[in-house]
């Protein structure tokens, strides 16, 4: 068993101090020494990335012992009693205590340490800089983190906030947060529709971090306001996706308002360029796009062929191109399936909400562009294979060329079905399955002594991603499967955080020590099975588990 002797953590000590300063409460007496300044204490607190690379007690019941990773409560950056909640229910429901532990610290952890600015729409703004329009930034505002990189992703803050989105209807404050993290994405997306992270609202008075690599871009950004700009077509369908979340659990459009259908009108243009093939249809000229991107690297997924605009495609498919995958690495070929699936759905879902606010002209042309785009996918983004009959590929051109394989991130071919685009019972994804999570069907499903999961080209051949494991899971209805994925994950997250990805022969060897989306996907993980399957986390006849 491990001692946690000489471990007492800051807020323990500081606890401690206070109590040993005054007399005995039960004499009527005061503390001599005030109560702790919260923002004095926050300080002091440890840069996270740090504390997550060590293990801190007290550890859990579980023959694994794994450690307690949650900040101290004056250094959590955003609390919620019903968290505390649903994580208290866990801890108690939950059989295997290891698996309880890792929930313990993952379902909190976006909360916890990458709520870097929140308004509740009272604050008043000082003026402007340059870019700033006056109408900008009105009511709560949220600004989140992807974890140890201070910046802002549109696809990994949506995924991040996605397991709160069920406590927003019982929650206010959870309400508040996410209507301001709705209303901050429309302000990133009216302003650089085409870039993926971003850098603290100008509002926030946060200082802007800055990584010089150097890249050339059209559209023009303003480094001030965008960390990156690599143009993602599921970084737009993101933004949507957080907005309808938001609206199929609390009913309210609130955040239906000028800005945010500026936000959309400014996405639906993305749409209409990129949907543009490379040589005129009629003609055959080349027509060049919209969006270029360059990046001084030696590493080729870094960034765009061809001068920045990347291989050809074909017109007339309903699809439209993105330049990088959600790994944040350039595709071979421009029209990624999983991006485009995701962004059909979303599309059409934003369709039904707008009818529902009032908006029923946008939202017919709303739909469209969905069902076009989700023919598209249907029509040119599945293919034949010589083992695995019709499939879904990864990437295509148009022309017939296609990317057979599956990455990690988010979205992927293997989580079609979280997506809402196909069910998994459907023959075509359950071929697709069986391919890519099969060595000889995708070179990315990578195998080792200690892990075995999709990984992908962004962190190398020797390391899978836990959150592609995850998937697996939600996407199965096979106990064994699951429990199998579970037990994965669990045994390679020995620091007691889900990592990036896992080295798949050594497990102590891992990418990231704090990674707030792959926490997240874990939470979600457990929640569906505690729905969907409690049996498996809680014991036989046990009753779901909802919030």
């Amino acid at each position: 068993m491990r001692s946690s002797l000489g471990s007492l953590s800051l807020s323990a000590l500081l606890t401690s101090t206070v109590v040993s300063a005054g007399l005995n409460s039960a004499e009527g007496q005061e503390p001599l020494r005030p109560p702790i300044d919260p923002i004095k204490y926050r300080a002091a607190c440890p840069d996270y990335k740090n504390y997550a690379m060590r293990q801190h007690p007290p550890y859990s019941t579980g023959p694994m012992e794994l450690p307690f990773q949650r900040p101290s409560k004056y250094c959590r950056t955003f609390e919620s009693p019903l968290v505390e909640k649903v994580i208290d229910d866990m801890n108690e429901k939950i059989i295997d205590k290891d698996l309880a532990r890792l929930f313990e610290n993952a379902f909190p952890n976006t909360l916890d340490t990458t709520v870097r600015w929140h308004v509740d729409g009272t604050a008043k703004h000082k003026t402007s800089k340059k870019y700033w329009d006056p109408a900008a930034w009105k009511g709560p505002q949220s600004f989140i983190v992807t974890g140890d990189i201070n910046a802002e992703w549109l696809r990994d803050s949506t995924n991040q906030l996605q397991q709160y989105q069920l406590l927003a209807k019982k929650d206010k404050e959870i309400h508040q947060l996410i209507l301001g993290a709705i209303n901050t994405q429309a302000e990133y997306v009216i302003v650089s529709p085409y870039c993926n992270a971003f850098q603290p609202p100008p509002p926030s008075g946060l200082n802007p971090t800055f990584q010089g690599d150097g890249d050339t871009v059209h559209p023009y950004y303003e480094q001030s306001f965008v960390f990156e700009c690599k143009y993602e077509l599921d970084s737009l369908a993101a933004f949507l996706s957080l907005s309808n979340q938001f609206y199929n659990h609390t009913g309210s459009t609130d955040f239906v308002n000028a800005r945010w259908l500026l936000a959309l009108d400014t996405l639906l243009t993305v749409l209409s360029e990129q949907s543009q093939p490379t040589f005129n249809e009629k003609t055959g000229a080349y027509q060049g796009n919209t969006y270029k991107f360059q990046r001084q690297t030696n590493v080729g997924t870094e960034t765009l062929g061809l001068s920045g605009i990347g291989n050809p495609l074909n017109g007339g498919t309903g699809l439209v191109r993105s330049a990088f995958r959600p790994s944040d690495d350039a595709t071979i070929l421009g029209f990624l399936i999983p991006a485009n699936a995701m962004i059909s759905v979303e599309l059409k879902r934003t369709a039904e909400m707008l009818k529902k606010a009032g908006k029923k002209n946008i939202a017919q042309g709303v739909n469209k562009w969905g069902e076009t785009i989700a023919k598209g996918v249907w029509d040119h983004g599945v293919v034949t294979h010589k083992k695995y009959g019709k499939v879904f590929a990864f990437e295509v051109d148009g022309y017939g060329s296609s990317i057979v394989m599956d990455d990690a991130n988010l979205p992927s071919l293997l989580a079609l079905p979280l997506l809402g685009f196909t069910d998994a019972n459907n023959q075509i994804y359950k071929s697709t399955r069986k391919m890519i999570l099969e060595k000889n069907g995708n070179p990315y499903y990578l195998t080792g002594k200690e892990f075995s999961g999709i990984g992908g080209p962004h962190v190398g051949l020797q390391n899978a991603w836990p959150m592609s494991v995850l998937v697996q899971a939600m996407t199965s209805d096979d106990d064994d499967e699951i429990m199998k994925c579970l037990s994965a994950v669990k045994n390679v997250s020995r620091n007691g955080l889900i990592h990036e990805s896992v080295l798949v022969d050594l497990a102590t060897g891992y990418t990231r020590s704090w990674f707030a989306w792959a926490n997240s996907v874990f939470a979600q993980t457990v929640l569906d099975l505690a729905q969907r399957k409690p049996h498996l986390l809680f014991g036989e006849g046990a009753e779901a588990y909802t919030l």
